[in-house]
Formats: structure tokens, sequence, C-alpha cells
């Protein structure tokens, strides 16, 4: 039951299983196009109450030390796509006001609950202060999963799962979190202004004259990355009207 698991440090072993289904990543795709869908881990329902439990002693921890990022919208509570939408906003029209010009990265993290690394992640885990029985659970939490894939009444073979979180998952939001803390650290590093939902990270500078040509760079090859892939970086110019036109041509 969920007292002896939270006690031992250990989870069940059909607790640790799950059906995987695919669902279109955005309504009007091509559902034939497997780019186009979004695998989903459907846990046995005592499973997601215990990760609710957990969940919500985590949120707590988290919360009473101070250890969630800052600028991180999305997986926590009161911070929305509106808290993160109304900060940038906010910067890049006072910057546009003030005659700056303001560079927009944003950073599209491919497959990132799949390819979060269980060691890593465990290691953060432990400096945020859980240690003991709690880090053994999330240990055994971590590791023997198995999922499979389920199509109508058919079921495939289960295959080990060795890296990620599962999405569908009552922890998994959470545990990514953690697995990215160190970006903020990363960016302020580089003076790099920025806000996080969920596995959207936009960064942000607004300067007269500005290179930020090794900003990706520098966050692929620092040594506290998190273990992900960058797929997709998009720059946009962000300026006020009159100088919409002559930032382009400059650039």
């Amino acid at each position: 039951n969920i007292h002896s698991s939270l006690s031992s440090g250990t989870v069940a072993s059909p607790f640790k299983s799950a059906a995987v289904s695919s669902i279109p990543k955005k309504p009007g795709l091509d559902p034939n196009d497997f780019n186009n869908l979004r695998p989903i881990s459907h846990l046995l329902f005592i499973a997601k109450v215990l990760e609710k439990t957990v969940a919500s002693q985590l949120h707590s921890h988290l919360t009473c030390n101070k250890h969630y990022e800052h600028f991180q919208s999305g997986f926590r509570p009161h911070h929305s796509t509106k808290t993160a939408l109304i900060r940038i906003a906010n910067d890049l029209l006072l910057a546009a006001d003030s005659g700056l010009i303001s560079i927009l990265i944003l950073l599209d993290l491919s497959a990132a609950f799949d390819t979060i690394s269980h060691s890593i992640l465990l290691n953060r885990l432990s400096s945020l202060g859980i240690t003991h029985t709690p880090l053994r659970w999330f240990q055994s939490y971590l590791t023997g999963r198995t999922q499979f894939i389920q199509l109508k009444s058919f079921s495939f073979k289960p295959s080990p799962v060795t890296s990620g979180v599962p999405q569908g998952s009552v922890l998994g939001p959470l545990l990514f979190i953690i697995y990215l803390l160190p970006l903020g650290n990363i960016f302020r590093k580089f003076c790099i202004q920025f806000h996080c939902y969920a596995d959207d990270t936009q960064l942000y500078m607004s300067k007269p004259k500005q290179k930020l040509g090794g900003v990706v760079y520098a966050v692929q090859c620092s040594e506290d990355r998190p273990d992900v892939s960058i797929e997709e970086t998009k720059q946009q110019l962000h300026t006020s009207m009159a100088q919409h036109r002559r930032a382009v041509q400059g650039a």
C-alpha cells in the first residue's frame, strides 16, 4: 500500500508499468504522421494516488526551501502561461520604449521527458536535500520501469525504460522542472534574461549592440547542463515600430 511504499522507500513493479498510447501534439495535425504524435503513459489508478501523495510532499519541500526556479511557469500552482507572457511582454515593451533592440531566442527541447538521465535526476534530488529513504524511493520509482504499446484491445510485449519520466504521470512534470534547474544558473552567468514554461524556454536580451551567437553554444557545452537536445532555435527581433526596419536591415 501507499504507507508501506513510502516507509520502505520502494515502489512495487505493477506501479511502474505503463500502457502507452499516442495523441496529436496539437489539434488538426495529421495523426498518421508519427512526428505529430505525443506518447501518453497510462498508469494504474493506485499508482497515480501514490504519485500524488509524493508530489504533494515534494512540492512542499521545494516551496519551503525556495528551490523552485523563480522564473518557471507551468507545472506549478499559480504560475501559468499568463505569468510567463506578462513578464516577457512587459520586459520587451520597456526595452523598446527605451530605444533598445531585444533579441528573443525560443528553445524547443526535443523529446524532453523521454531523454532525462535517471542518474543526473537523482543527483539533482540529492542536492536539494532529498536523501535517505525519500531518495531511495525515487531511485526505486525510476528503475525497473516498463512500458508497452496498447492499440485498442491489443497490447504489445513490455519493454524496459532506462531513461525519462512517463508523460501522463503525476510526478513526471515536477521531476522535469527539477531536472532543468541548472539552466537558470547558466543563463544568469551570461546575464541572459529568461522565463521557462513547461519544456519551453525563452531567452532574451535588450541592448544597443549585443552578440548572442554563443548563448545556445554555452548551454550545450556547459558541464552542468541537462542532458537534453535542442531541436529548434528561433530568433526574433522585437523593437518598436520606428526601429524595426532599421534593426532588420542592419542585422
